[in-house]
């Protein structure tokens, strides 16, 4: 083997390594690396908090069927209310369907996010939406669980504040496994009829 050869061979065999520790880095960020089966996913997982009519809500209440998971906040002053209309309206186009399925918004603000605030907010959407929200460690957690991020952002009145938050809106499987995020970036029946497959 000549110079030139074993070069082209070392340069090969470079690109070849680093391809597989891509695809380790990728496998084991995404949660698939763990040999947990076809579709195992980090994201998703326990969580105990409330609804907003005061009852408990788990992540039970995401199996049996397809749902959609928002992260946001009643303060919020537009994609928040944006997300909430857009899923609303894919509900309507369901039809009926929408008793197949569940849409639930999860506060990131549990500070200003009481059960009774968020059923005062919910009531200008859909009724097939559910809110949640907890004290501050069970809403970190199930942040944790889906990787959310979220920040209280100072306003500088008063101590008000805004948050930053992760606006991605999680299409979950009847096994309450995460799929894919789900797209509303299309008119409502197409959004309905991508939810429908999982039914």
């Amino acid at each position: 083997m000549n110079a030139r050869t074993s070069h082209i061979f070392l340069v090969i065999s470079a690109f070849l390594a680093g391809l597989v520790l891509f695809a380790g880095v990728v496998l084991f960020v995404s949660g698939n690396f763990s040999g947990g089966g076809p579709g195992a996913s980090a994201i998703g997982g326990p969580f105990k908090l409330t609804d907003q009519d005061g009852k408990p809500i788990t992540e039970a209440a995401l199996k049996g069927h397809p749902s959609l998971v928002f992260f946001g906040y009643t303060h919020c002053p537009d994609i928040c209310p944006t997300t909430l209309f857009e899923l609303s309206e894919v509900l309507r186009a369901l039809g009926p369907d929408a008793d197949k399925t569940t849409a639930l918004f999860i506060s990131v603000d549990p500070d200003r996010d009481t059960p009774a605030v968020m059923k005062d907010y919910l009531s200008s959407f859909d009724p097939h939406l559910r809110g949640a929200t907890g004290g501050d460690k069970a809403v970190e957690m199930v942040e944790k669980e889906y990787r959310v991020y979220a920040k209280k952002v100072p306003t500088g009145k008063g101590g008000d504040y805004s948050m930053d938050h992760t606006a991605l809106v999680y299409l979950m499987d009847k096994e309450g496994r995460f799929v894919a995020p789900f797209k509303l970036d299309r008119k409502p029946e197409q959004s309905a009829a991508e939810l429908r497959k999982y039914m």
